[in-house]
């Protein structure tokens, strides 16, 4: 994976403790993907490059990993805050990480998988689920530019 992380939520990078990752796993009762707990806490809020990644026969952009810590006045991009959002709208066991341009979330779903081994899917704004990826690596490693 070649990935460049830009900010986009602060205009610098924003890191946290590890422990926030640790606290987010209790939270939701489940175990985070490696890849995802070493790159959280030095990139949340920041913006990968490339960003596109393909979702059936169309493509959409991964505008930034959502924020582990709360602040006011980034709640928005706050992993709590979209959560709350879309509880009690989707099946138990999807938890987001990132969001697309249009305020879609890109989430963990952690339904009929080993632990630790969450499928990736994408949270329409009508709270519609789709599949993108089987693993938060294969997510990242499909991550491309856009193409004509």
């Amino acid at each position: 994976m070649n990935i460049r992380w830009e900010p986009y939520v602060w205009k610098e990078a924003h890191p946290v403790a590890p422990a926030e990752v640790t606290k987010l796993e209790a939270d939701w009762g489940v175990q985070l993907p490696e890849e995802y707990k070493h790159i959280a806490p030095r990139h949340h809020g920041m913006s990968p490059t490339p960003n596109v990644f393909d979702i059936g026969e169309s493509d959409n952009a991964f505008t930034c990993l959502l924020t582990l810590s709360s602040e006011e006045s980034k709640e928005g991009y706050a992993i709590p805050t979209r959560y709350g959002a879309i509880k009690p709208h989707v099946p138990s066991g999807i938890f987001p990480f990132g969001m697309t341009p249009g305020g879609e979330n890109i989430c963990f779903d952690y339904r009929d998988v080993p632990p630790g081994q969450p499928r990736i899917v994408l949270v329409t704004m009508e709270m519609e689920v789709y599949f993108i990826a089987n693993s938060f690596r294969e997510f990242l490693t499909g991550l491309h530019e856009l193409r004509d």
